[in-house]
């Protein structure tokens, strides 16, 4: 990748704030978009829009269908679409609550689906090819102890993708996840401060070390780049070999 590769394209990103979306929105500059940050804090939306010049902000709840029906419709038919939104709240399987499930389907389900399918619907009625990539986890492939509602949302998400991707093919939209490791961003950084628990991690880490949010932006501007021409309904797995055992 040398800049340049998405020149004039429309991108859209949820999550934008997070340290992967931020992350993702700075790679999506660079390679010539026209960034669109979406997500729920205007002052931090911004502060990172004036961080990336040109990008342009909406607030919006991602897991709200009329907020995100009505948002997806006063912006421009997107190229691309990078879906960032997401949460965990570790806790062990026989303490788990009705009220976890819903928080976590809401916050790494529903803010998956709901904007890609109204990106989606704007790709088509506008006859776009385009590219829609959600950042999940490893954690959709395999399981993890304390995360059975992360893993339950994170596994949803990677097989819709695939559904999605079979029903939009013939519309010549792709989709596809960018599934990493543990990265340290703002919301992890609290779980991997406990030695102990870093250790562990990188115990199970074949390569010894956690990711980068530059790394995942990396995978995802591949993903949704035209050298990914004919990859769909695909996860690109970047865990270090953590899902190889």
């Amino acid at each position: 990748m040398t800049g340049g590769e998405l020149d004039g394209a429309v991108a859209l990103v949820t999550g934008a704030t997070g340290g992967l979306g931020s992350a993702c929105a700075r790679v999506l500059a660079a390679a010539g978009a026209d960034v669109f940050l979406l997500g729920r804090s205007p002052r931090a939306l911004e502060a990172l829009a004036e961080q990336l010049g040109a990008a342009r902000t909406c607030q919006c709840d991602l897991a709200d269908p009329d907020a995100v029906r009505r948002t997806f419709e006063r912006m421009p038919v997107p190229d691309v679409l990078v879906g960032c939104a997401g949460g965990n709240r570790p806790g062990p399987f026989l303490e788990l609550t009705a009220e976890d499930l819903a928080w976590s389907w809401r916050v790494n389900v529903a803010t998956a689906l709901l904007p890609a399918q109204a990106a989606a619907r704007r790709m088509v009625a506008g006859s776009r090819a385009g590219a829609i990539v959600t950042v999940t986890s490893q954690m959709g492939h395999v399981g993890g102890e304390g995360r059975t509602a992360y893993c339950a949302a994170k596994h949803a998400v990677e097989g819709a993708s695939k559904a999605m991707a079979l029903e939009l093919a013939p519309h010549g939209i792709r989709v596809n996840t960018v599934a990493p490791t543990f990265v340290e961003t703002p919301m992890t950084r609290p779980f991997l401060s406990d030695p102990a628990v870093r250790s562990d991690v990188l115990r199970r880490i074949p390569l010894g070390r956690l990711g980068t949010p530059e790394e995942v932006a990396a995978a995802v501007l591949f993903a949704v780049s035209p050298g990914a021409g004919l990859m769909t309904g695909a996860s690109v797995v970047i865990d270090g070999g953590w899902t190889a055992r």
